[in-house]
């Protein structure tokens, strides 16, 4: 036996643990991650009673669906899902329509300032978005947007924009530019091409940047308390605050309207999950 050989059984032990302290590092961070969602769930399967007691189990002694009806009766209930659905698929959609069309001009064409473009909205995405709150407050209150489902919208739309964009274009720039000219030979106009050759192989991309887009809309709490006042077009992040009155909170019913907000964005997610994986990965090869 060679001494290359000897030596590569010898350090074969050496890999397999390695391999195995990372594997139980990933568990434990998997675990760690995982553990707010199962309190979340399981909070909202106790009893009001045994939320409060100090003698706290992993698993619920008793399980009731209270919470869940309590949180439906709450008022503004059906207002709040509608003013949710109509501010995240309003701007997921029209984010995920003009972020193509950015992409699409970015990743085809050469135009002064296009470098300068990209690197501007790197910049823009790396702001935080509370530095820019009063001015965003300031410039929708004098257009009057305060108060409105379109001033919010916009603020969703526009802070996914630039990773959306930035997300689409690494597909573009990867489609040869000669299937898109080959289909405008055989007869198609620029839209066709766009529609039938192109566009399906933006799907993971979009895919990818549409569950972005739509957790940031879904999710966000702060401009919405900030911007919309009326009670009835509160969005399900808002809406929670009614949980807590001046005779305390409702625990039991907050756990579990926290857990049916969430159900939305996890079904999406499944549903596109694989393609989402796809556009995380090869949309990055090149571009």
């Amino acid at each position: 036996m060679s001494s290359t050989t000897q030596t590569t059984q010898a350090l074969r032990p050496d890999r397999k643990k390695t391999r195995l302290h990372f594997d139980l590092l990933g568990l434990g961070i998997a675990l760690v991650m995982v553990f707010p969602v199962y309190w979340l769930v399981i909070s909202a399967l106790r009893p009001n009673r045994e939320i409060r007691s100090y003698d706290q189990t992993l698993w619920p002694t008793s399980i009731t669906f209270d919470n869940f009806v309590r949180a439906t009766e709450q008022p503004n209930f059906t207002t709040a899902i509608q003013s949710s659905l109509i501010v995240a698929v309003t701007a997921v959609v029209g984010g995920m329509i003009i972020a193509t069309l950015a992409a699409l001009a970015i990743g085809r064409f050469r135009f002064f300032g296009r470098k300068a473009l990209v690197l501007i909205m790197i910049l823009v995405q790396m702001l935080p978005p509370t530095a820019m709150l009063i001015p965003i407050y300031a410039q929708l209150n004098a257009m009057g947007g305060v108060d409105e489902y379109w001033g919010l919208i916009v603020v969703y739309l526009v802070s996914t924009l630039p990773f959306a964009t930035i997300m689409i274009r690494g597909f573009v720039v990867n489609i040869p530019v000669e299937l898109e000219e080959s289909a405008m030979v055989d007869g198609c106009t620029r839209f066709q091409a766009f529609r039938r050759v192109i566009f399906p192989l933006l799907a993971p991309g979009l895919a990818a940047a549409s569950i972005f887009a739509l957790v940031n809309a879904w999710n966000e709490y702060l401009f919405a308390y900030i911007l919309i006042n009326d009670n009835s077009k509160y969005t399900l992040n808002v809406w929670l605050m009614t949980f807590t009155t001046e005779r305390g909170t409702d625990y039991g019913a907050l756990m579990a309207a926290s857990t049916m907000i969430a159900i939305p964005v996890v079904v999406f997610f499944m549903i596109i999950q694989k393609k989402m994986a796809a556009g995380l990965t090869s949309g990055a090869v090149k571009g």
